[in-house]
């Protein structure tokens, strides 16, 4: 197979968009906040006529990732594809927003890699809250599952969350709001100039 390019450049997408297209990487605990803090986000980027678009963690296993279950090589492709996927729309010029529990280090270092290796930003957000706030949220009811062995190999109780440990940015969704926690990513976003 041979990659075949095209005549629009990525700087030619980056010049109409009004932006450079990287990926954001919302990591950590079921319930600590990742998806809100994405939704926050992409309103604030959305009203500022930046171009960005959410991959979540339930959202894609509705289609893209529907064969996949939870065991650990599953975990593994299911964050494979979602890595790919980001790069695509990153370089399509979006801001992509993704918002995955990924417990392992290097899980999250071979997503990075993938951008690297694309030249395309990667920002690893970790959102960081105790354990015992993550549980006492337990939006979805599944700390509570997996408390009762409804549900196992899950992340936090049966399974440890490696936390990043040179993270991009570090939001604590239990010290301010969810819209606090996504400007100070957009703050972060205009220092490291990916809007023009």
């Amino acid at each position: 197979m041979v990659w075949h390019g095209g005549v629009v450049s990525r700087d030619d997408r980056a010049d109409r968009l009004g932006h450079s297209g990287c990926t954001i990487w919302f990591t950590g605990y079921s319930g600590s906040g990742k998806s809100t803090v994405a939704v926050a986000l992409e309103k604030q980027l959305h009203s500022i006529s930046r171009h960005s678009y959410r991959l979540d963690g339930d959202n894609v296993r509705h289609g893209l990732n529907g064969d996949l279950g939870f065991s650990e090589s599953d975990r593994c492709e299911n964050l494979r594809r979602i890595g790919e996927v980001s790069v695509l729309m990153a370089d399509a010029g979006l801001i992509v927003l993704c918002s995955f529990i990924s417990p392992l280090r290097a899980q999250r270092d071979s997503v990075r890699a993938l951008h690297e290796s694309s030249g395309l930003p990667f920002y690893e957000v970790h959102v960081d809250v105790p354990l015992a706030v993550a549980e006492g949220r337990d939006p979805k009811g599944l700390y509570k599952k997996a408390r009762s062995g409804e549900i196992t190999d899950f992340t936090g109780i049966h399974q440890e969350y490696e936390a990043p440990e040179k993270p991009d940015l570090v939001v604590n969704t239990q010290a301010v709001t969810p819209e606090e926690s996504a400007r100070n990513v957009l703050d972060f976003l205009v220092s490291k100039k990916i809007f023009k």
